[in-house]
């Protein structure tokens, strides 16, 4: 099994968080130690406690909870992680990241991370199109960030073309790659 191997799947604001619902749960089902940190927008659309039940450990969502712990959260699960997983990812994270900003949970542990880290954009045509969020992406690339590029299909916004979030089987299989 691969109870020993951590995986932190960090989750952004967009429709597509209803998709990592199924990955997080066939990774725990798979026997990998899955840890989930979601920004405030994710939590718009699905509540901490789901990915808390799916992956049975404590869901991060903020900087400055109090829980009785002694770790520095952000640095003992970077610490720990074995791979580090951003799907959705927004072009907000996928910018602060690029550029070295740190103002959440999130983007903390992200920067504190050595691991392998996998990034999955999800948004808009347009805003995928972007040249600055084609540029930013390019930036994670140079760092070792390996972009998993959307799908090409029906958006949520009615609009077609790329930018969908792949299928949870395929964010799955470069997972498993790893």
């Amino acid at each position: 099994m691969n109870e020993n191997k951590c995986i932190i799947v960090g989750i952004t604001g967009g429709i597509a968080v209803y998709k990592i619902c199924y990955l997080v749960s066939s990774l725990k089902k798979q026997g990998y130690d899955v840890h989930v940190l979601m920004s405030k927008e994710a939590q718009e659309f699905v509540t901490p406690l789901t990915f808390q039940t799916l992956s049975n450990n404590k869901v991060i969502t903020d900087m400055f909870t109090i829980d009785y712990t002694p770790d520095v959260h952000h640095i003992s699960l970077a610490k720990k992680a074995d791979l580090f997983v951003i799907a959705p990812a927004t072009a907000n994270v996928i910018a602060k990241v690029a550029n070295g900003i740190a103002d959440d949970m999130l983007t903390t542990t992200v920067m504190a991370c050595k691991c392998k880290k996998i990034i999955s954009p999800a948004m808009n045509t347009q805003m995928f199109e972007n040249p600055i969020v084609q540029d930013n992406l390019k930036k994670l690339e140079h760092y070792g960030y390996e972009v998993i590029q959307p799908a090409v299909g029906l958006l949520a916004c009615k609009d077609v073309g790329q930018g969908k979030m792949p299928e949870p089987e395929t964010l799955l299989e470069y997972i498993l790659q790893e």
